[in-house]
Order: C-alpha cells, then structure tokens, then sequence
C-alpha cells in the first residue's frame, strides 16, 4: 500500500511544482546568503583598515563589528523567511498533494 502511494506522489504535477519551488527558494535564499558572507570575508581580506576604522571618534567599535552582527541577522531573518513560507505555501501544496493522491 505505501509503495503505491509513494509512486502516486511521486508522479503526481503538485509534488513535482512543491519540489520545485522548495527548491528554487532554497537556493535563492543560500545564495542570498552566500554572496554576503563572500563578500564580508573579501571586505577582511582586502579592506582591513576600511573595516578597522571605528565609526565615530573616541570609540572603540569599527565598521566591522556592526557589519558582522548585521552578517548573523540576515541569516536570522532569512531562516525565519524560509519558515514563514514553508508553513505556508508549502505546508498548503504538501496538503492538497495527500488529499490528491489519496483520493
């Protein structure tokens, strides 16, 4: 019976557009990610003085530091984007799959 339902799903168009679109999301968002941390480490290794520069006189906290911690926000955020829409979009797609296939 589940491998039935498994080759049900499997050549099902819902399950082929939610793998797709899961996807595509996916790596959008990894390479959201990836350029910005690429392009933080190329900041460090040829813009050290640039990032060492403290953002006002009389402090100690450079542009670096505030660009770090913005770094781990983003990927907070888009953990969190990732989420809000696989609880969504995804999560809808994968319930009308099942009741699709196991009509």
């Amino acid at each position: 019976m589940n491998d039935i339902l498994c080759q049900r799903i499997e050549r099902s168009a819902r399950f082929q557009t939610l793998v797709r679109k899961r996807q595509s999301f996916a790596l959008l968002l990894s390479l959201i990610m990836l350029v910005l941390y690429i392009g933080f480490i190329l900041l460090i290794a040829f813009a050290p003085g640039w990032l060492g520069t403290p953002l006002h006189a009389g402090t100690s906290v450079t542009r670096g530091i505030p660009i770090g911690v913005g770094l781990i926000v983003i990927s907070f955020l888009l953990t969190g984007v990732y989420v809000w829409r696989a609880n969504g979009e995804f999560d809808r797609l994968t319930r009308q799959l099942l009741s699709e296939v196991k009509e």
